[in-house]
């Protein structure tokens, strides 16, 4: 039996609470400060991005350290609307760690928010692929990007896994009543 999927047409706002970050931390000093700040949700936007570039320029880091201080910028950058700073710090990440599922879990929701829902996807199929540790968010944001898309189905069973990994997350319940399934 063939089933149908209908979602209400619904523009769907993506802020900081509905487009997720992912933010990592691997070591301490200026680095630590930036990831501290940042999983705070600090509204200090430029503060916390000075702490985060003072880190990757002058402390000493492994490639997992400095990939995950370009995703933690990334994400104030991302926060404060500067788009295009935030893509090239997760591409900077990426570059450095072709495995790390918060770069492209970042990128997805950066392009989101930018208006590439094609791009979007591409990046949040690979955060899934790679099992990002907030592999429901990484649902949650591709669903956003897969509806934008013309992908209502593929949309509507991301924001059902995304409730399904993280059911106290009431986003992608709410998300889920717009739509309405028939069999047919």
């Amino acid at each position: 039996m063939k089933k149908t999927i209908l979602a209400g047409l619904a523009c769907l706002a993506i802020g900081a609470g509905t487009a997720s970050a992912q933010a990592i931390i691997i070591g301490g000093g200026l680095a630590k400060d930036c990831f501290m700040e940042v999983q705070a949700q600090s509204t200090q936007f430029t503060q916390v991005e000075d702490t985060c570039t003072q880190a990757l320029e002058s402390e000493v880091m492994t490639r997992a350290n400095r990939a995950a201080t370009y995703v933690n910028r990334g994400i104030i950058r991302m926060r404060s609307g500067d788009y295009p700073s935030a893509l090239n710090d997760y591409d900077r990440a990426i570059g450095l760690d072709e495995e790390l599922g918060a770069a492209y879990l970042n990128r997805g929701a950066a392009l989101i928010l930018s208006g590439d829902h094609a791009g979007a996807k591409v990046a949040l199929d690979r955060a899934i692929e790679l099992h990002t540790n907030d592999l429901h968010a990484a649902h949650y944001n591709r669903a956003i990007a897969r509806e934008h898309t013309g992908d209502v189905s593929g949309a509507y069973y991301d924001f059902l896994e995304a409730a399904e990994l993280a059911p106290e997350w009431d986003l992608p319940q709410r998300q889920l009543e717009r739509f309405t399934v028939t069999q047919g």
